[in-house]
């Protein structure tokens, strides 16, 4: 397998590539970043996705044996109704019936839209046929380190 670490490929004058590690990389399409990022193997894989929308991000996760989407959360930035010098959020979030993703995309909207203090838009769908607890938790473990990798380069474009 070729292997590519901090190098930056201008393919033309509209498309660049950044590899960061073999499962993180960016793609700028005419001023337009997508970032992947990819975390674990076979069932317990998953995929994180982010797409700039204009000054906010759109994220999808998905993974697992049947990658779908089982709910999608929009959380806007507002200052803290506390101490209005911090950053809190309103998030609505939408679950498609059957599906148990409502919380863990909530939360992940939550605290992206805290780091960026822009509206952030996480969709989320994992799936594995007849799942074990052990199933489950290791693909959480897998979605928690994709997204700490997201936040990484989050706090660091914003700092």
């Amino acid at each position: 397998m070729l292997k590519m670490y901090n190098v930056n490929v201008k393919l033309d004058y509209n498309l660049t590539l950044c590899f960061y590690s073999k499962n993180l990389y960016i793609i700028t399409l005419k001023g337009k970043h997508i970032m992947e990022i990819i975390e674990g193997k076979d069932k317990y894989k998953v995929k994180l996705v982010t797409i700039k929308s204009g000054e906010d991000l759109t994220v999808i996760i998905s993974g697992g044996e049947k990658p779908h989407i089982g709910a999608i959360a929009i959380s806007v930035p507002r200052p803290s109704l506390e101490d209005s010098n911090k950053v809190s959020t309103s998030t609505s979030v939408f679950t498609l019936i059957g599906h148990k993703e409502d919380e863990l995309s909530k939360q992940l909207a939550e605290n992206i839209t805290k780091i960026t203090k822009k509206i952030t838009v996480v969709i989320v769908g994992l799936h594995i046929e007849k799942a074990t607890s052990k199933d489950i938790e290791c693909l959480i473990k897998n979605t928690q380190k994709a997204v700490d990798k997201l936040r990484r380069k989050l706090v660091k474009k914003e700092g």
